[in-house]
């Protein structure tokens, strides 16, 4: 039976029952000063109600100040200042002149000692809580970089940021700065080309440039990518017809029928409108060297050049082949040929110009690189431990033939962790069963870890490029109506 207080009661007898002594038999500690109100006492919010003209009096000038920010009212004692000097509000204390206050406040009320302040009431919540508290915290809906402009306006230092809020703080300034670094390059070399398209050739290059890198800039580079990324598919088709089982004999006879020729014209005309493709971003590249290590631009060159070294073997292995002997230098001919014609599916990649989801994936991919380390290293321990132990209990209990040694038992563990499981080695004892299943958990929980920080990280990475999407839209559409308005005229 629980006890209840009563009305007069200070006690809260709630948590006490007759049913069992032992909720009486609570730890005694020695008595010591009571902290209640400490912290209201350092500063609280004002009632818009309560008249400050009225309750003001002389004496409490020296002890307390009135902070209106943004149409809210707080109370501070000018002790709670005091750990704060170099604050904005901590100057404070050391005005003597109305000239001097006015330096620091947006305004100044005499009669009620009451400071005013034009700023975001509610990212000075958090600056007060700093300066009742000190503990200095990010709101997760307010913005990082009004959030710094506030810390620089009120003197506070971001060092003092706890350091789970920190971690986030300083990751949305570096996104922030990396992001205004590539707006500048962008304003700058269109302000240089502006300054030079004066001349016909130069305002080729510039039409040129946005129909190959910019699809949204007008007809002619949405034309342009959509032929790019039909090549692609009908390069992608070609490739897998190729490799049927009629064709593949029919090379190996060096017999090329219609079909085979077929083939070859389509993928010639593919690879042709490839290499006029990628001539014409080298023409328009401002910058050579940077084109060419552009990791785009590297896969290009990987995937068109197998077609023209491939003609370049054919031609010289004709003409130099040497009947009766040289048997071994056509299989390795004919073994580089395979290789090259395999780099071809290198074309898919061309897709990432054109597709905001894999650059997406790829700008993921090299964000977390530290995630998937540590899921690599997880894997790696993991397989470390229960492949030699599954190797252990199959070999002595069962004799089994399938776990012949500890490398072999390795593939085991990868394909169980992963599961996959393709079946071709299964435990057969029943501790190895245990230890499969032990595995199987494990692999599921190890590959579970990094996965949420890479989900956040894809969402992160996708909101970013889809932002920049629209502000270079916004750009192109900015500079194509002067130059209509101009042209018009």
């Amino acid at each position: 039976m629980t006890l209840l207080a009563g009305d007069s009661s200070d006690y809260d007898y709630s948590t006490l029952s007759c049913a069992s002594d032992t909720s009486f038999n609570h730890i005694i500690y020695n008595e010591t000063q009571s902290l209640k109100g400490v912290f209201y006492n350092r500063a609280h919010l004002i009632s818009p109600q309560k008249d400050l003209f009225g309750s003001a009096l002389p004496g409490d000038r020296k002890h307390q100040v009135v902070i209106n920010v943004g149409g809210i009212k707080y109370i501070l004692p000018w002790t709670t200042l005091d750990g704060f000097p170099l604050t904005r509000l901590g100057q404070l204390r050391f005005c003597q002149t109305f000239d001097e206050i006015m330096k620091i406040c947006d305004d100044y009320d005499v009669t009620s000692n009451e400071y005013f302040f034009d700023r975001n009431p509610g990212a000075f919540r958090t600056i007060l809580t700093f300066l009742r508290a000190g503990k200095l915290r990010l709101l997760r809906e307010m913005c990082a970089l009004s959030f710094q402009d506030e810390l620089l306006y009120w003197g506070i230092e971001d060092d003092n940021l706890e350091w789970c809020c920190r971690r986030r703080y300083l990751q949305k300034i570096e996104e922030f700065a990396e992001m205004n670094a590539i707006e500048e390059d962008l304003v700058e070399g269109e302000m240089l080309v502006d300054l030079v398209e004066s001349s016909k050739c130069n305002r080729f290059m510039t039409q040129l440039r946005d129909m190959v890198e910019n699809p949204q800039s007008g007809l002619p580079g949405k034309i342009f990518a959509c032929l790019s990324v039909i090549f692609v598919t009908i390069t992608v088709v070609n490739l897998s017809i190729s490799t049927m089982p009629d064709l593949r004999a029919e090379e190996d006879q060096g017999i090329c029928s219609q079909k085979c020729y077929n083939i070859f014209i389509v993928e010639t005309v593919c690879v042709g409108w490839f290499s006029l493709e990628f001539v014409l971003r080298f023409i328009q590249a401002r910058s050579k060297f940077v084109f060419l290590r552009t990791p785009l631009n590297i896969i290009d060159i990987i995937a068109i050049l197998p077609y023209y070294i491939t003609l370049l073997v054919d031609h010289t292995s004709a003409e130099n082949g040497k009947p009766g002997g040289g048997s071994s230098y056509l299989d390795k001919v004919g073994l580089v040929l395979r290789v090259l014609r395999a780099l071809r599916i290198l074309y898919v990649m061309r897709l990432a110009r054109h597709s905001l989801g894999l650059q997406t994936l790829g700008l993921t991919a090299r964000r977390c690189t530290r995630e998937f380390g540590l899921l690599l290293l997880f894997l790696c321990v993991a397989i470390a431990l229960f492949a030699p132990l599954l190797y252990l209990i199959e070999n002595e209990m069962v004799s089994s033939h399938e776990f012949t040694s500890i490398p072999a038992s390795y593939w085991w563990a990868v394909i169980t962790m992963t599961t996959v499981g393709y079946g071709d080695m299964v435990p057969r004892s029943i501790p190895g069963q245990v230890v499969a299943l032990s595995s199987i958990l494990s692999g599921i929980l190890l590959m579970a870890f990094p996965v949420t920080s890479i989900f956040h990280t894809f969402s992160r990475s996708y909101v970013e490029l889809k932002q920049e999407q629209q502000r270079d839209q916004r750009r192109l559409q900015f500079m194509i109506k002067p130059k209509l308005q101009m042209n018009n005229m």
